[in-house]
């Protein structure tokens, strides 16, 4: 039973007990007298504070670089991250790797002793509140902020090729466990949304498919699997990012569906997501005309309180996606958005673009009555009880010898690996090029990516293969193309790898420049009449680009492992058993090319 927060909060202060299975947890009895008494001692101020999480630049919190603190400045007035959290007292801190040139993420002992030294400034403050500590890092090859020595999983839709709840639960385990050890606390995933748009140029991969089902399975695998390894975990994008065809960082998505479809494609994750017992749900910003036309859903109260709180019930925390991205400032001033994505339900306000402007604003709302103090505690309550329930108020730091330990420790590397070979989808092998013979060869690897093709020839390589790379970039030039095509005469085999030969204008309909390119550079080596293995390395919609193609692998990412998995694969040392997570569509709309579910064995 779910009940308000305003009878807890009335409860807790001395009225009739509320029940220890509100909100949302047992076991939170104990720490509800303590929120309440933190509640009663916060000023208007502190309370506002908490709403927010920032960014802050610099790999120090007391000694950040120049280049850091002049960002600091810029940004908070202030010159170093410590300086940042005893200004506005925040709720959180979201680590970056490269974004408005910062930078937080070194090497595990340094993360750690960053986190040490954020949490020793929040509790320096009058009220002693930790801060919530938190990172985007989804696994895989596009939002993982966490590069090597993390370990690098396989990411959501090479789970779903997948297939297997326990894989994609490990996989949530090994992130959590390294997250813990230097500090964050939360871990801004799974991404929940329904990935049922081809062209979709944001989520994709990001997805664990097309199928709301596999996605609610692997979505419940995954929170049970971050809370395993000790941290919070936040299901993203509600009310669902996976039928759009812009990108909410550049502008501001419009899903079309309609209520029918809303309940059967992009709520189920959700509702799961809730039932496994997810702390927080990330907003998108996204239009959903079905339910508040005109709307972006961050700033709808029909969609945040109507939908997510009343009719699914959730009643854990509910944090903004980016707000200095322009699906939010696009449409709203950055004194408008803060107040409205409040009063629509959220939370917690992610990065607003100005923050003494955002903080301002919500702070002077609640003085003008436009925000009641009534709801302003509701928030803080859910915040602080949030950390109460983390363990963040009991024990905030940690050691950096046991982050330097933990991540990248061999027993998870194992693990990625071994997750990773079973995701690995056969699309194609008309010719029967697969499996290749055993034993030395020339091979030719072109196409997409520095790191990944000359991953790819490392792989081969240690089998004893003679490698030859010729990255051709995004875009392939003429000459580019041309080079590759004269390197194939001199070779037993070629390998070219794609990334969004799919891809789609939004503006035009068309495939873009570099779908073009890519899918001239796979057609003109196919034509050399050598052995083509055509490697989508990222979406699975490549080949409709060049259905002609007779022997496509699908890898959902290019870590390493992935690639390490591709030439497993090739050499049928490992039995493809990856599945399509998605259906691919013909390129002319015709109808369909591969069906969910298909993949080929040996």
């Amino acid at each position: 039973m779910i009940i308000g927060l305003a009878a807890v909060l009335v409860a807790a202060a001395g009225s009739p007990a509320a029940s220890d299975d509100s909100p949302g947890h047992s076991g939170d009895a104990p720490y509800r007298g303590k929120v309440i008494s933190q509640l009663r001692h916060m000023s208007v101020e502190e309370k506002v504070g908490q709403l927010f999480v920032i960014e802050v630049a610099g790999r120090d919190a007391n000694n950040p670089s120049d280049a850091a603190k002049a960002i600091n400045r810029r940004m908070y007035g202030v010159d170093t991250p410590a300086q940042a959290v005893a200004k506005y007292r925040p709720g959180g801190v979201i680590y970056y790797t490269t974004r408005n040139n910062d930078d937080n993420i070194g090497d595990p002992a340094q993360v750690a002793t960053l986190s040490n030294g954020l949490q020793e400034a929040a509790l320096a403050q009058p009220q002693r509140i930790p801060l919530q500590i938190s990172v985007d890092q989804e696994g895989g090859a596009l939002v993982a902020r966490f590069g090597p020595p993390a370990t690098q999983m396989p990411g959501n839709m090479a789970l779903g090729a997948g297939r297997s709840a326990a894989d994609a639960e490990r996989s949530a385990e090994v992130i959590g466990t390294e997250l813990d050890a230097v500090g964050v606390t939360q871990d801004y995933a799974p991404v929940a949304d329904v990935n049922v748009n081809p062209a979709n140029p944001v989520i994709g991969i990001r997805s664990i498919g097309s199928d709301p089902a596999l996605v609610s399975e692997l979505v419940s695998a995954q929170v049970r699997g971050y809370h395993a390894g000790g941290v919070s975990a936040v299901a993203k994008h509600f009310p669902g990012h996976g039928d759009t065809g812009k990108d909410s960082h550049f502008g501001l998505p419009e899903v079309t569906h309609d209520r029918e479809e809303l309940e059967a494609i992009d709520l189920p994750p959700f509702r799961a997501a809730i039932d496994a017992g997810i702390d927080t749900i990330m907003t998108a910003h996204v239009v959903l005309p079905a339910i508040d036309p005109g709307v972006p859903a961050t700033m709808s109260h029909k969609i945040l309180t109507g939908l997510l709180r009343d009719e699914l019930g959730f009643d854990g925390i509910i944090v903004t996606d980016a707000l200095d991205m322009q699906g939010a400032t696009s449409t709203y001033p950055p004194d408008v958005a803060p107040v409205r994505a409040f009063l629509a339900g959220a939370d917690q306000l992610l990065v607003p673009p100005q923050m003494d402007t955002a903080y301002n604003a919500v702070l002077d709302a609640v003085r003008s009555g436009e925000i009641s103090k009534k709801r302003l505690d509701e928030s803080v309550y859910r915040i602080l009880l949030h950390k109460h329930r983390q363990g963040i108020f009991r024990d905030p730091f940690v050691d950096p010898a046991h982050a330097v330990a933990t991540m990248g420790a061999p027993e998870h590397v194992a693990d990625a690996q071994a997750i990773t070979d079973r995701t690995t989808t056969l699309v194609k092998n008309e010719d029967g090029v697969l499996p290749l013979a055993s034993g030395p060869r020339r091979v030719l690897v072109a196409g997409w990516g520095v790191a990944t093709t000359q991953a790819i020839a490392n792989a081969f390589g240690s089998r004893g293969a003679t490698t030859r790379v010729l990255e051709s970039g995004t875009t392939p030039s003429a000459a580019a193309i041309a080079n590759a095509v004269t390197a194939a005469q001199s070779s037993d085999v070629v390998v070219v790898s794609t990334n969004n030969a799919y891809a789609l204008n939004p503006d035009t309909g068309g495939p873009t420049a570099a779908a073009v390119a890519q899918t001239a550079l796979v057609r003109a080596l196919i034509a050399t009449g050598k052995p083509v293995v055509v490697a989508a390395v990222r979406n699975p919609y490549d080949v409709a680009s060049f259905p002609e193609a007779p022997t496509v692998l699908d890898t959902y990412g290019y870590t390493v492992h992935q690639m390490e998995s591709l030439v497993r694969v090739m050499y049928g040392e490992v039995n493809p058993s990856g599945r399509l997570p998605v259906s691919i569509p013909r390129a002319d709309g015709s109808g369909e090319l591969f069906p969910f579910g298909h993949g080929l064995g040996y």
